[in-house]
């Protein structure tokens, strides 16, 4: 386990040197990846800081190795109904857990998170609107993001977007939220089975989170929804370039998770 975030950079640059798959660990359904040199990584209690930003607000850091449990003993009782002993990575990285409705990736409270990708850049990712015209930082980003816009108003995106359950592996509704909601880019990662990048710490607003359960077994997110609702090619157009655009190195695994 990484003491530090800077542990987890240099595995990444050594990983991406020798063409060794980095993968999340602590994850539920891992996928098998039995014929490639793979570094598991599951962050521990070094990386599980979960604060207040400061006194009276209502967003939290949040680091990967905190505990579900960390949470809800810190007063985010809307996490009670989800397994204790998991990390907020292993959370966010599981599809089956964020699965909202199409367009409602805000109920997940997720505000801001810092992820490093494939080749090394630490991107900050967060709400991206009118209201929030910070400039994007660095040229990945600057290529990055309007390329995720794109798709996100593109054919296959709306005909995803028409059914109450997002039928792909990777939020890209997030983009294009329900009426009243902001854009947040952070939202691409919920689900994303580590197949995106690493994520070095998060924000969430205890205001905006809402209550979370696992769903009934029928209800839960499998890579064959998709194929049930007639929308398996657009479905799956969509999660191939989203992949590309955060990994085109092919660093992380996909999918990381088996669904």
């Amino acid at each position: 386990m990484p003491k530090q975030a800077s542990d987890v950079h240099h595995a990444r640059a050594l990983c991406a040197e020798y063409g060794v798959v980095f993968a999340l660990d602590g994850m539920s359904h891992p996928a098998r990846m039995d014929d490639q040199l793979v570094l598991w990584v599951e962050p521990g209690k070094d990386l599980g800081r979960c604060q207040r930003l400061e006194e009276g607000s209502t967003r939290w850091f949040v680091q990967p190795g905190c505990l579900l449990g960390d949470l809800v003993d810190a007063g985010l009782t809307q996490f009670q109904d989800l397994p204790c002993h998991i990390s907020v990575a292993a959370w966010l990285a599981d599809r089956t857990l964020c699965d909202w409705e199409t367009g409602a990736t805000a109920d997940s409270g997720l505000v801001y998170a810092s992820v490093l990708l494939a080749d090394g850049t630490v991107a900050g990712l967060g709400p991206f609107g009118e209201a929030n015209a910070k400039p994007l930082e660095g040229a990945r980003l600057q290529r990055m993001v309007p390329a995720l816009f794109q798709l996100a108003a593109g054919d296959h995106a709306a005909q995803c977007a028409a059914s109450s359950s997002w039928p792909g592996r990777y939020r890209l509704d997030a983009l294009k939220p329900a009426s009243g909601q902001t854009p947040n880019l952070a939202h691409l990662l919920l689900g994303h089975g580590g197949d995106l990048g690493w994520v070095d710490w998060l924000v969430i607003d205890e205001q905006e989170v809402q209550p979370q359960s696992e769903p009934p077994y029928s209800q839960r997110f499998t890579a064959s929804r998709a194929t049930g609702l007639g929308l398996e090619l657009p479905a799956s157009e969509l999660d191939t370039q989203v992949k590309a655009l955060f990994d085109a190195e092919g660093l992380f695994p996909h999918p990381g998770q088996d669904l």
